[in-house]
Order: C-alpha cells, then sequence, then structure tokens
C-alpha cells in the first residue's frame, strides 16, 4: 500500500488475539501487564494501516516512538483461549507527540475487558526529541481529519465509538 493509498484509511484499526496460556497468571486470567504487549500490536497494525511500518520508520529515517506514558483501565477478565479484538484509535499528534487509545473486547459476546491510553514522543538514535517526519505527520493527520468527518457525519454515516 502506497502512503497515499494509506491516507485514506481512518484513524483506527481492529487486531484480533486469541489468549494464550503463558498470558495468564494464577488465578486463570491473563496477567495485566500483558494487555499492554497487546495494545503495541494494535498500534503497530495502526501504523501499518496507515501506509508505514514501523521498522522502517527507526531503520530509514531513525525515528522511534518511546513510551512516555501508560494507563490501563480493566474492567473484566480475559481467559485462556478467548478471542480479544484490540481496538486501536489515534487520539491526536502534535509535533513530537502522539496519543493513542485502545480497548480490549472479548469477541464472543462484546465484553469490554479494558480500555487504555498510551502517550509517545519520537526521538532519534541519541534518545532525543525529534519532530514527526512529514509524510508521517501527513498521514496521522489525514486519518486524523477524516476520522472527525465520520463522528460529525460530513463522510456517510455517524462512527461510532463504544
Amino acid at each position: 500500500m502506497t502512503m497515499a493509498e494509506a491516507q485514506d484509511r481512518a484513524a483506527q484499526s481492529e487486531t484480533r488475539i486469541r489468549v494464550r496460556y503463558a498470558e495468564t497468571d494464577q488465578m486463570g486470567v491473563v496477567y495485566h501487564s500483558n494487555y499492554f504487549i497487546w495494545f503495541e500490536v494494535g498500534r503497530v497494525e495502526l501504523l501499518r494501516q496507515l501506509g508505514f511500518i514501523y521498522r522502517e520508520m527507526e531503520r530509514v529515517d531513525g525515528c522511534f516512538i518511546a513510551v512516555v506514558d501508560a494507563r490501563c483501565r480493566y474492567k473484566a477478565p480475559a481467559r485462556y483461549d478467548d478471542e480479544v479484538v484490540i481496538r486501536t484509535y489515534l487520539k491526536n499528534v502534535r509535533e513530537s507527540v502522539i496519543h493513542f487509545a485502545y480497548q480490549a473486547v472479548r469477541a464472543r459476546d462484546g465484553m469490554l475487558l479494558a480500555e487504555a491510553e498510551t502517550t509517545h514522543i519520537v526521538i532519534d538514535a541519541n534518545m532525543m526529541r525529534r519532530p514527526i517526519p512529514e509524510k508521517y505527520m501527513k498521514a496521522f493527520e489525514g486519518a486524523l481529519s477524516r476520522e472527525a468527518g465520520r463522528e460529525t457525519g460530513s463522510e456517510g454515516a455517524p462512527h461510532q465509538r463504544e
């Protein structure tokens, strides 16, 4: 997918995860930190949907997206072999800051399992903050403007977030 094609995509994605036995704790539920691994999977897939591969951002552009804040509110447990849908949303973007939001939802019944947010800064290989390169910023801003259009109904049916 070209960057131009990707710019037609909205600022959200869905990724399905099957809970592995190793991800559960002694109580038989998913250990809390594993949700953040799933959120990373969702975040990387959202970036791919927007037309770029995170690994290439690092290799080609020298951009690293460092997590500086992570929050999660757990609502209900996930258990071994549950299929979980990770919904990832691009919340907003500034010069060198990116905010994502997430929902983990059990596929079989739609139960909200967790809601989370992460804040990232873009840094270079020397761990110095840097602006988001223009090609990525255009993709982010385009996706956010299309998402805003959906929510207000100006691009077809209104988009609903649960």
